[in-house]
């Protein structure tokens, strides 16, 4: 049928021609294919379970179920009194077939039935015909979809109904057994379908969460350091503004250059901006006071002792300043750290350790096991996930796991290149690098 034909036929023409499309696709085209029954996976929810031993010989099950039944085929074939030996053995053979070749068991089945109708003193439907036709039913479809289970299902109503004459009553038990036995097939396929698609759209919708997470902690990143950017291009804009004037007759080609790197810079703050207004929510306010640094964390950890998280800092090496977006993103990380403690380790106690290097940064917040009544609160996520993307914008290194005795702990190391260390005075004190040691006490005193 053409496709001209197809759209001016009418709904009754065109379900009916796909029916008989679907006829030929379930059960006409590729007859002798090969399809093995595979072996039931051993990450099952009740395989998974048992030990290995019995592991290995449990997902062979269903092929055992199948040989158990087509045994059982053959012995009820040798009930009859003559040619026993064939009324056995060539109705069992569809039923072994649907390990390997389904579709090719069904017409073999229906084969095994006109012969032993034949060779058979009890009709169409002796016992070991009357069992291969159900079993191999059962198996087929459970092989392949509902739509080929009421294909056979109905062949074999018109099979039995043709060589009997049109009777229906000699092949109703037949296909009234296998009816019920097709309708429990197809509810199962069913549900397994629905619990695999619903595992599949939990799955992109966990991709899609996710992905939305990191894209919302980017654009957060991006918005705080727009503010530690624009800062030093200002300071830029400004001081070729006001170099010339520090200059008595600077050169034409000073004053110049001098102009060229101020307008650079504001273009920059521009661009700057214009790119933070497509990344910002429409509910976004811009915050009043300026981006924090790690010379704020004390008030930090002050806020968080009034909701009864106990806190204790500990510093190493020599404190100095390190570059802004490393103070932010050191800031942030530790904020984001305790705040998980609050919520996910209720009663417990908190430690913060800030290691100053020659490389870098170390950053240590470890909290102990939840303590007392309150029962832990479901976080979204996104904590960890913002504190990777620090630590990954500045090229840093991160672990994130549960300690042994119940508790948790976040490693980061912030490395700073030797070109953004400030310049340290040739002698005294403890800019010079030693390891001195500062421990702030749970209650904010050093």
């Amino acid at each position: 049928m053409t496709e001209t034909q197809t759209k001016t036929s009418s709904p009754e023409f065109r379900a009916a021609a796909g029916a008989m499309d679907g006829l030929r696709e379930d059960l006409f085209r590729h007859v002798f294919a090969y399809r093995p029954l595979p072996p039931l996976s051993p990450d099952g929810r009740f395989i998974r379970r048992l030990p290995d031993g019995p592991k290995r010989a449990v997902v062979w099950a269903p092929h055992a179920l199948v040989l158990f039944a087509a045994f059982l085929v053959m012995m009820a074939g040798f009930s009859e009194w003559e040619y026993r030996f064939l009324m056995g053995v060539v109705p069992a053979i569809p039923v072994a077939m649907t390990l390997i070749r389904p579709v090719a068991a069904f017409w073999a089945s229906m084969v095994a039935t006109v012969f032993c109708g034949i060779l058979g003193s009890d009709g169409l439907w002796g016992p070991s015909a009357f069992m291969a036709q159900v079993v191999v039913l059962v198996v087929v479809a459970a092989r392949t979809r509902p739509r080929t289970a009421a294909w056979m299902w109905l062949l074999t109503l018109f099979f039995g109904m043709l060589l009997e004459g049109g009777d229906p009553s000699i092949t109703a038990p037949v296909v009234t057994l296998s009816a019920f036995a097709l309708l429990v097939v197809a509810v199962v396929q069913i549900r397994r379908d629905a619990e695999r698609e619903v595992t599949v759209q939990r799955t992109v919708t966990a991709v899609e969460r996710d992905r939305r997470t990191l894209l919302e902690e980017r654009t957060t990143i991006a918005r705080e350091l727009h503010d530690v950017v624009a800062h030093h291009m200002s300071v830029v804009a400004i001081q070729a503004e006001a170099a010339p004037y520090r200059v008595e007759n600077p050169p034409p080609e000073l004053e110049q250059a001098f102009v060229t790197i101020r307008e650079n810079a504001v273009a920059a703050l521009t661009e700057l901006r214009r790119v933070l207004g497509v990344v910002r929510a429409e509910d976004y306010e811009a915050p009043d006071a300026p981006q924090p640094t790690l010379a704020a964390l004390d008030g930090l950890l002050d806020n968080v002792r009034e909701t009864g998280l106990e806190t204790e800092k500990v510093i190493t090496g020599a404190v100095r300043e390190l570059p802004q977006g490393v103070e932010l993103s050191a800031y942030r990380i530790v904020q984001e750290a305790l705040s998980n403690s609050l919520r996910h380790a209720p009663g417990a106690s908190a430690r913060v350790e800030l290691g100053y290097v020659l490389g870098g940064l170390g950053l240590r917040v470890v909290n102990g096991p939840p303590r007392g009544l309150v029962k832990p609160s479901p976080g979204a996520g996104h904590g960890i996930t913002g504190m990777r993307e620090r630590v990954a914008m500045l090229n840093g290194e991160m672990t994130a796991q549960a300690t042994d005795d119940g508790g948790y702990e976040v490693a980061v190391f912030l490395p700073v290149p030797l070109s953004e260390q400030p310049e340290r005075p040739e002698s005294g004190g403890a800019a010079e690098g030693n390891a001195d040691t500062v421990v702030i006490g749970r209650d904010g005193r050093a």
